[in-house]
């Protein structure tokens, strides 16, 4: 018998990020001006070459192929690994049904057996004619599934949500129907964060959000270096700066700035900082907790509301399961600009900081530590229009086009003097860093990101320069 348990948990990829021992007016066609970066001088991405795809059946199951499916995907709840699952399991590798890898990549992802793990990639090459192995065969079968479009088998959630739970009850709630394709949805080697609102400093063996954080001024404020990186955000003539060493620690930061709430996720694995409007609601909706679920979308964090378990699209905002969900509840997007600490401070001395308490004495600098060679987690075929981490401004335009504007050519128009806009948007500098303004100057919701995150959420976006 081979275990599966929840102790895994602490056994992960991400196993250092555990916490239990440290807490205590444009023309609608109108384009950049600037003729300065050429198309030709952008750093290009890659185009990877994952195979032939395999043929998907549209079948339904065999009696025999469902009977194995229930066997081994059913009940993972005990962690233990009989003779009559593994024998089920040859039966899924001999159903010809490539839809069912998805179902063994989410078991792979718990197994912390060798030889289970053998065993599901060993079937996972039979589904779909590869001949991978080792420690990076979960990694690259789910890249293959991802870039290939391989459909869900039928009852997908159902038995996925019955591998999830097994491992963690709390993520139950929300494994639900929505608009949110679960097969993409992986475990990131984190525990949920389902701690109450205003525990910061509550232990857990998760990625601890700031509630309430405390602040300080700019001149209390001598540990921050100045070349830090930090997420400047201003709201209503108020401004504050969330250091990147502080929310590569919480990851997510539920603050109120010039009488308004926020929820201000970080995903360290794609380099963005947003910042989402958490009031102004419908009436009989509560401010949203936003919370780490420890669950990832193609490299991206997956977000959820403490109060409803409603799973939220990180990039976009709005409520993808859940009540709020049914509710239609999209947030609104505020402004930040990603800059250094000194040119942020010299930009806007009246700046309030989060306080080097919550950093919890960490500086992982993940961006050229860990994540310094590309996404750690699968994210399938990338646009190859820029290298995958390079940084872009990502907006919607007024007409619901996305665009994406290559911040370091964006920086080197501006200095130069040169306008780069489109449609209703104009990019500007601030503190060294760029944002978006509307025709009367006024702010628009932007957030920088790594390439592959923003292209993936907006596959049909625009690029700037072209």
């Amino acid at each position: 018998m081979f275990k599966i348990s929840p102790r895994y948990f602490f056994m992960g990829m991400l196993t250092g990020l555990l916490f239990a021992a440290l807490l205590p007016a444009q023309a609608a066609d109108q384009r950049s001006a600037t003729t300065a970066v050429a198309r030709s001088a952008l750093p290009r991405g890659e185009v990877r070459d994952f195979g032939k795809a395999p043929s998907v059946t549209t079948a339904p199951w065999s009696e025999k192929t469902r009977r194995a499916v229930e066997t081994v995907f059913g009940d993972v709840g005990s962690g233990l690994w009989a003779d009559d699952q593994a024998q089920a399991l040859k039966a899924i590798g001999q159903s010809g049904d490539a839809r069912l890898v998805w179902l063994i990549l989410d078991l792979m992802r718990f197994s912390e057996s060798y030889q289970l793990s053998n065993d599901l990639t060993k079937e996972a090459n039979t589904l779909i004619g590869t001949q991978l192995e080792g420690i990076n065969a979960w990694h690259e079968l789910a890249e293959r599934m991802i870039a290939w479009d391989i459909p869900a088998p039928p009852d997908y959630l159902t038995f996925k949500r019955s591998i999830f739970v097994g491992v963690l009850p709390q993520w139950g709630p929300l494994l639900g129907e929505g608009d949110i394709d679960w097969r993409h949805v992986a475990w990131g080697g984190v525990r949920i964060d389902d701690r109450k609102f205003d525990e910061t400093d509550a232990r857990c063996n998760c990625i601890p959000a700031a509630d309430n954080p405390e602040v300080t001024d700019a001149n209390n404020a001598a540990w921050l270096a100045d070349e830090a990186v930090v997420f400047g955000i201003e709201i209503n003539g108020e401004f504050r700066a969330y250091p990147r060493q502080i929310m590569e620690v919480r990851e997510m930061v539920n603050d109120t700035l010039g009488g308004r709430d926020l929820g201000i996720p970080y995903c360290t694995l794609c380099g963005a900082a947003q910042a989402w409007f958490t009031d102004g609601l419908p009436e009989g909706v509560e401010r949203p907790v936003l919370r780490t679920s420890g669950l990832l979308i193609r490299s991206n964090k997956v977000m959820f509301d403490l109060n409803t378990n409603s799973v939220f699209d990180t990039f976009k905002g709005h409520a993808v399961t859940g009540p709020l969900a049914k509710r239609g509840i999209k947030l609104k997007q505020a402004g930040v600009v990603t800059t250094t600490w000194g040119d942020w401070k010299r930009a806007h001395p009246q700046t309030t900081v989060l306080a080097e308490s919550l950093a919890l004495g960490r500086d992982f600098d993940f961006r050229n530590t860990r994540d310094a060679n590309g996404p750690i987690f699968p994210i399938g075929d990338a646009d190859p229009r820029l290298a995958v981490q390079e940084d872009v401004l990502g907006i919607v335009a007024e007409s619901g086009v996305p665009i994406a504007f290559h911040v370091p050519s964006l920086i080197k128009a501006l200095d130069a003097g040169e306008t780069v806009a489109f449609e209703n948007v104009r990019i500007v500098l601030d503190a060294r860093g760029v944002r978006a303004v509307g025709p009367k100057g006024e702010a628009l919701g932007t957030h920088q990101a790594f390439w592959f995150a923003w292209s993936q959420f907006y596959p049909d976006t625009r690029l700037w320069p072209e």
